[in-house]
């Protein structure tokens, strides 16, 4: 009894090591950087409470998967790491819009990344890397080693194709705000200083597979801020172009806020400084439709005349050579047979009828035939 109660509890023990094994992603040093004690890992029902002031609808609606903190030493300086993790890039992407602000700068890590004098954030994958605010100073550079160890435990889906489609021109680094539901939508309006328009969000069509995205743009002569909306079809567009018309403010009409359709693509520009200039960030939207219908096809290729007539002279002597083996193969066959078999294979007597005038009075034999 003893035995068994051992074996479970070694099993116990493995099984959860196991767990947090595969749980933990941060490494134990990067860098200059070693941890000081292992990961706290939340997940499970406990993962979205205890978030304070942080929105935890929004970490629900990217699709949460584990938060991982961790803190490392160098030297006496103190450095915390919060890895979340989520259950596709398109969730990691969303929060990573969350995060990031426009006093932040291009990093040049990972996928994406976003640093300020006090903190980063990095995109890799399905994974989200947030420094916590204990380093001050921290440099980007310090992370170079981290990256690598993160990116082979990270999926490799590709990232929405809609972050593409916003114009770099005229974009304020920062203002990107990515979403696949209401929570984003409204977070991101409220961000933007377009609260007035947070009732949108239940005519956007999320419920139908929408995704939407935003960037504030400033140039020489105006400014403005683009709302992507793209949609599974066109007639998905279409539909919501007109609910979306139909909720706009009578004031946001006023201002030149119009709602254009473009294939499968909405574009929305608030608070835009002229009409023009809202065109202008509508032209430089990188979105092309192009449809193709991709018949199999052969390519006929003629040989040279030469090869022809070569290969026509070939097979007709290969055809001539063979029909007269075959012929003499038959004829000598014919001959052999009669004479070792007279009359009893080929022209058999009894199986030959000839047809004679009988002008002599000559009995008819039909070997005179041979």
């Amino acid at each position: 009894m003893r035995k068994l109660i051992w074996i479970f509890l070694l099993l116990t023990m493995a099984c959860a090591w196991g767990v947090e094994a595969e749980t933990c992603l941060l490494p134990d040093r990067f860098g200059s950087w070693e941890a000081d004690g292992p990961s706290k890992v939340k997940s499970g029902p406990g993962l979205f409470q205890g978030w304070g002031d942080v929105r935890p609808d929004a970490l629900k609606e990217a699709g949460l998967v584990t938060l991982e903190e961790r803190d490392y030493l160098n030297g006496s300086e103190k450095l915390q790491l919060n890895l979340y993790k989520f259950k596709d890039t398109s969730g990691a992407y969303e929060y990573y819009t969350q995060v990031i602000e426009p006093s932040m700068k291009r990093a040049g890590l990972g996928d994406e990344s976003a640093f300020d004098s006090s903190h980063g954030v990095i995109l890799i994958g399905n994974l989200v890397v947030v420094t916590g605010e204990s380093a001050p100073g921290v440099k980007a550079a310090s992370f170079a080693e981290l990256v690598p160890a993160l990116k082979s435990k990270a999926e490799a889906a590709p990232y929405p194709p809609l972050r593409s489609y916003l114009p770099s021109i005229w974009r304020v680094f920062g203002t990107e705000r990515y979403s696949l539901g209401p929570v984003g939508f409204e977070y991101a309006m409220d961000f933007l200083g377009q609260g007035a328009y947070r009732g949108l969000s239940k005519e956007a069509g999320f419920d139908t597979g929408a995704e939407a995205i935003f960037a504030k743009y400033q140039g020489q002569h105006g400014s403005g801020t683009l709302l992507l909306l793209q949609y599974p079809t066109p007639q998905l567009a279409e539909q919501h172009l007109h609910h979306l018309r139909d909720v706009l403010p009578t004031e946001a009409k006023r201002a030149g806020v119009t709602v254009e359709r473009k294939a499968s693509l909405l574009s929305i520009v608030f608070a835009p400084t002229s009409a023009l200039h809202a065109q202008a960030i509508r032209d430089e939207v990188n979105y092309e439709t192009e449809v193709t219908w991709n018949e199999p096809s052969q390519t006929a290729t003629e040989p040279p005349l030469v090869y022809m007539m070569f290969k026509i002279f070939l097979f007709t002597s290969l055809f001539l050579v063979v029909a007269t083996v075959v012929g003499i193969f038959f004829g000598g066959v014919r001959i052999l047979i009669k004479h070792w078999f007279p009359g009893k294979v080929f022209d058999r007597p009894q199986d030959i009828e000839v047809l004679q005038l009988g002008l002599s009075g000559k009995k008819i034999d039909p070997t005179d035939m041979y």
